[in-house]
């Protein structure tokens, strides 16, 4: 675990202020030994006051450093034919997609005299995050999952704080709800500025994930303490923006460690979190809610931002290949007082305009949500998103006025949302190793549009879930009050709420409730 320490923020401090004494990377150790084709490099264009000999087996230098003890011991390795050789045999077990990631991420060091790439050592290179070991992937998966289950419980956590809102603020309902709504708002828009930063390699995922984190947990007090309504949303929206990365980046972040084939298993795992959190959120704010006030589902949300933020400070470890690679090219520059080693990121950067740096990294995700295939799917994850978020007000509505269930007990329908997306998620397992893995061993390639097959399936149930809930809402006693034409009714306008009221639950909560207060 010393090495996802040393890749942490906490490690990298560390490791700064001691010069790579404390927490050292592998080129920082004593003894370590620089590369063959790092060594051809070094030797066409070291310095005057480096030392160069060349024997037909090795080539080895005495390069000035920061730290005038350190020796280098230069040997050679493995030949590049030899290496090819092997990356070769290993692609042709791999997807299209993998190979782009293979050339990314596995091809040797080219050498030439004015520049020489830095990338991994060998195919089996460490800090490489596919060839990090099965426990440590997990640990970090499990750590990604805390980070997004931070994020997302703030979202449903606040309804129980409604009611008390309402009361303390003198506001409506709506004007109420409007917390939960612009939480969603703020976390659809931050991740247009914060995912294409994650992607620059000089930047990263970890600093990203982290520096928002403390401004999302620094901001829940201005709401706990907020003076009057106005600040409170304001508030709101900016924690669901800042609180983004997380939920728009964690997949990315997770691609990163898993072999495409795999791929599925860790984001099924990641997305089973993530849901958790709006689930969970009603059922441990309303206890909190209950027994105390309005602010504690806020203090709640509070205290899990501050345990994410100090666990993820001392063990979250970058996961961008880019990044790493950059990185370990200012170490070696350092090291060896060469100045023309670079990562491939860095010559890429380097002969691009500020303007088409800007377009890849802010402007590319607006070209790339307008392809068919991608506008789709957006469109209707949007309506199942808005659908989702409907329940965390309506459930409230109809176990707190029509089954008078207090604070507490409303929250706890939610377990049933629990309860499928466990059943939903083992059953997409199945389907991926008995169906997908076997395909894709057979051919080496899957066709990612075919993945879709289980959610056509799925999508019948969303209008179905809409129809049963707005059937069985009433008590069956209601038949004697009310015509049966009226109680018929109930079900289409619900279903119809949602496209009328732009599917936001502060719209379309107030669609629902004057139905039901016509019928009382």
């Amino acid at each position: 675990m010393t090495d996802t320490l040393r890749n942490s923020i906490v490690g990298l401090f560390i490791n700064t202020i001691s010069d790579g004494r404390f927490l050292p990377f592998p080129e920082q150790r004593l003894g370590w030994q620089l590369p063959a084709n790092l060594q051809l490099a070094r030797a066409a264009s070291s310095p005057p006051d480096s030392k160069v000999h060349e024997t037909s087996e090795s080539v080895s230098f005495q390069p000035t450093l920061a730290r005038n003890d350190l020796e280098e011991t230069i040997s050679n390795r493995t030949s590049a034919n030899a290496f090819h050789s092997s990356i070769n045999s290993y692609r042709k077990s791999l997807s299209s997609i993998e190979k782009a990631q293979v050339d990314l991420n596995m091809k040797p060091v080219h050498e030439t005299v004015s520049e020489t790439i830095v990338n991994w050592y060998d195919e089996h290179d460490q800090e490489n995050p596919q060839n990090w070991s099965l426990g440590k992937r997990i640990f970090v998966l499990g750590l990604v999952s805390l980070l997004t289950f931070g994020v997302y419980i703030g979202s449903a956590i606040y309804t129980p704080s409604i009611p008390g809102i309402i009361e303390k603020f003198n506001v409506s309902r709506t004007i109420a709800t409007l917390g939960l709504s612009l939480y969603i708002i703020g976390y659809g828009v931050g991740p247009l500025i914060f995912s294409p930063l994650s992607e620059i390699p000089s930047i990263g995922r970890t600093p990203v994930y982290m520096a928002t984190l403390l401004i999302f947990v620094l901001l829940q007090l201005p709401i706990i303490y907020a003076p009057n309504i106005q600040t409170l949303l304001a508030m709101r929206f900016f924690t669901g923006f800042f609180g983004s990365p997380a939920l728009a980046t964690g997949g990315a972040s997770i691609q990163d460690m898993f072999p495409i084939i795999k791929l599925p298993y860790a984001l099924i795992v990641w997305s089973v979190t993530a849901s958790c959190g709006p689930i969970l959120g009603p059922i441990i704010g309303g206890f909190a809610a209950q027994n105390r006030n309005w602010t504690w589902p806020l203090w709640e949300l509070f205290y899990i931002g501050v345990f994410a933020f100090i666990v993820l400070l001392f063990w979250l470890p970058e996961t961008n290949a880019e990044t790493i690679l950059l990185k370990r090219a200012q170490r070696l520059r350092k090291l060896t007082g060469n100045p023309n080693l670079f990562s491939k990121s860095e010559i890429k950067q380097s002969k691009l305009k500020p303007s088409e740096v800007l377009f890849e990294s802010l402007l590319r995700p607006f070209q790339l949500m307008i392809e068919p295939a991608v506008l789709y799917a957006n469109v209707y994850l949007g309506l199942t998103y808005a659908i989702f978020y409907l329940w965390f007000e309506a459930f409230p509505l109809v176990y707190g006025d029509i089954y008078h269930f207090n604070l507490g007990l409303s929250g706890l329908p939610f377990t049933g949302l629990l309860v499928t997306c466990i059943l939903a998620s083992s059953v997409y397992v199945c389907w991926n190793y008995y169906h997908v893995e076997p395909i894709f061993r057979k051919t080496g390639y899957i066709v990612p549009e075919s993945r879709l097959a289980v959610a056509l399936v799925a999508s019948g149930f969303v209008p179905a879930s809409l129809l049963i809930f707005g059937k069985m809402v009433f008590p069956a006693g209601c038949a004697l009050d009310c015509p049966n034409y009226r109680r018929s009714f109930v079900y289409p306008r619900l279903v119809l709420a949602i496209p009328e009221r732009s599917r936001l639950p502060a719209f379309v909560i107030p669609n629902i409730r004057s139905i039901y207060t016509r019928w009382k």
